[in-house]
């Protein structure tokens, strides 16, 4: 991998002639990272930074933020503390006083959102990728990070006016040739609040389009179709059981069979339909040609009413925006970064395809297999996106806290979770540097008891200055968090939803996904709820997808616990759940 970089440029960044001789023998960058723990922090860091394409003295620049002094061992005094955190900048921080460690400690995001080590930076800020990236890695591995510092990257290329030729194709551009998005709604404006810390001015802030792909979706489809109509679950299931009566199946398993096989393998005809995998489809596993025709039939049935009604699901809504796109040719952006990926119908993935002409920069993806809260697996290849060759991890949480890790890891059980491809994902080298409480995990014999025994955990947090934005409960379902909140307000305690900020936030686990506060309670982590009955298919129906289902709800857990970055509080009510480590 060094057979370029001559030994004098080693020695000039203060890599030791052993560690020179170990340079030469590495073949790639896996081989490297897996020496970091072998080696001085420093050194690697140089090894790394080369290893991007640097050159030394863009390397240099980079480690001298960093080095502050170099002392020769015998001028090393053990007892002067000050010198040695002068000596560790990673490690440490000087503040003047307890309220200057405070605004540090309350507002996180100034440091540690426009914060880069070395391994990230490159990805980060690499000149330029030849097609799409993807990069993965655990919870608070700094994914998120990573791309907020790709989009300022891509933005700095462009003149502050979006519609003059790009620096580095020149090419005319989109006024907005940048879209940063997402999955859900509550993350699209974290992250919007997130990129204004790293993007100050606000010519090249108005470069970059941050919007969840729904929103996205609609715009393209509501520019053919006119006004766009959503029903409700329950109008939905309705119109559906009208049409499922001659199939043989109910109108719930009609409508996820167009979403989970149609939809998502995008297929057009009955033919390509009888010929389709159903992976995790276990009454469709089993059906005969007939019977398929006949769910074919309805299937068509329902969506031409939902079509002449002006009727759509946010699912049919990205298949059709991505239609649109690719039968007109119009590519709205140059560029799209999309975070928290893993959660991505087929369809949405398609759109995202759609959205960049293919080339340069067009696309950069992060997501962790392991926080997938919703059952889309996707071959990347077959929505038309090769990253092959461009794929990064990243195994450092700057976040939580290794007491924190190692608790929730363990929430996931022993199961491997299928990554992106169907290549199985694990977390044994997920690690942190940061260190703090075990989380804490009470039983409690009523949900009441239970309830009243968060108020005071959230009322000592309260009197111990963490600020109420910064507190998080999180529960399973809505009727839970509408509990929580009635029972914290009966105490006096402003609460507000996870996307607000003027109060303790409470929300369900899935509205945690992205998310980051100092402490965390999780309520409800009984087995009442976790898993929740509803959301999994049974045993009998179909094993496989019993336990993909199963994995999801582990998932999900997994999900809410890695939220918190110094607390974490986990309470039930009645028996445990089997997801809670033992």
């Amino acid at each position: 991998m060094f057979g370029e970089v001559p030994d004098k440029h080693f020695i000039q960044l203060g890599i030791d002639a052993d560690t020179i001789r170990i340079a030469r023998l590495l073949p790639d960058e896996n081989h490297l990272d897996a020496l970091a723990i072998m080696m001085p922090k420093a050194q690697h860091d140089a090894l790394t930074a080369l290893a991007s394409g640097m050159s030394p003295d863009e390397v240099w620049a980079l480690l001298s933020r960093e080095l502050v002094e170099e002392v020769s061992a015998q001028d090393v005094d053990p007892d002067d503390l000050a010198s040695a955190i002068r000596r560790s900048p990673d490690q440490a921080v000087f503040v003047e006083g307890p309220e200057e460690l405070r605004e540090l400690l309350e507002h996180p995001f100034d440091v540690w959102r426009t914060f880069l080590h070395p391994r990230q930076e490159r990805i980060a800020r690499r000149d330029w990728f030849a097609g799409p990236v993807m990069v993965t890695g655990g919870a608070g591995t700094g994914k998120t990070v990573t791309a907020l510092h790709r989009v300022a990257h891509l933005a700095e290329r462009y003149a502050p006016d979006g519609q003059q030729l790009a620096l580095d194709t020149g090419e005319v551009t989109p006024a907005q040739p940048i879209l940063l998005t997402t999955f859900t709604t509550t993350l699209d404006a974290a992250l919007r609040a997130q990129l204004e810390l790293l993007v100050r001015d606000d010519d090249r802030r108005k470069l970059v389009d941050v919007r969840n792909l729904d929103k996205v979706a609609h715009q393209v489809v509501r520019q053919v179709y006119g006004k766009l109509e959503f029903p409700n679950s329950r109008e939905l299931t309705a119109l559906w059981d009208r049409h499922a009566g001659g199939s043989d199946v109910s109108g719930r398993f009609l409508l996820e069979e167009w979403e989970h096989v149609i939809l998502a393998q995008d297929l057009r005809t009955e033919r390509d339909y009888l010929k389709a995998r159903r992976h995790g489809r276990g009454r469709s596993g089993r059906m005969g040609p007939e019977q398929k025709r006949r769910v074919w039939l309805a299937v068509l049935a329902a969506t031409e009413e939902m079509r002449a009604n002006g009727q759509w699901t946010f699912t049919w809504l990205a298949s059709e925006a991505a239609d649109i796109l690719n039968r007109t040719g119009k590519r709205p952006y140059r560029h799209v970064v999309v975070d928290e990926s893993q959660d991505l119908h087929p369809a949405k993935w398609r759109l995202v395809r759609a959205l960049a002409p293919e080339g340069r920069d067009d696309l950069f993806v992060a997501g962790d297999p392991h926080q997938r809260i919703y059952d889309h697996r996707v071959s990347m290849a077959a929505v038309g996106i090769n990253v092959r060759g461009r794929s990064h991890r990243l195994t450092v949480s700057y976040r939580s806290t290794q007491e924190i890790l190692s608790w929730a890891v363990r929430v996931l059980g022993t199961a491997p979770v299928e990554g992106f491809d169907g290549v199985r994902s694990h977390l044994t080298d997920y690690t942190s540097p940061l260190h703090g409480r075990t989380p804490t995990v009470h039983a409690h014999p009523t949900e009441q008891a239970e309830l009243d025994a968060l108020t005071q955990v959230v009322s000592g947090w309260l009197t111990s200055d963490v600020e109420p934005g910064t507190i998080a409960v999180a529960a399973r379902t809505e009727a839970l968090v509408k509990e929580i909140r009635s029972a914290l307000a009966a105490e006096g305690i402003d609460t507000c939803g996870l996307a607000q900020d003027s109060g303790v936030r409470v929300g369900t686990m899935h509205s945690m996904k992205g998310l980051e506060f100092r402490c965390v309670a999780v309520v409800g982590a009984g087995a009442a709820y976790l898993p929740l009955e509803s959301r999994v298919t049974d045993l009998s129906e179909d094993p496989l997808a019993h336990a993909h289902d199963l994995q999801r709800e582990r998932n999900l857990l997994f999900v809410a616990c890695t939220r918190a970055r110094d607390t974490l509080y986990v309470s039930y009510s009645g028996d445990p759940s089997p997801f809670l480590p033992k």
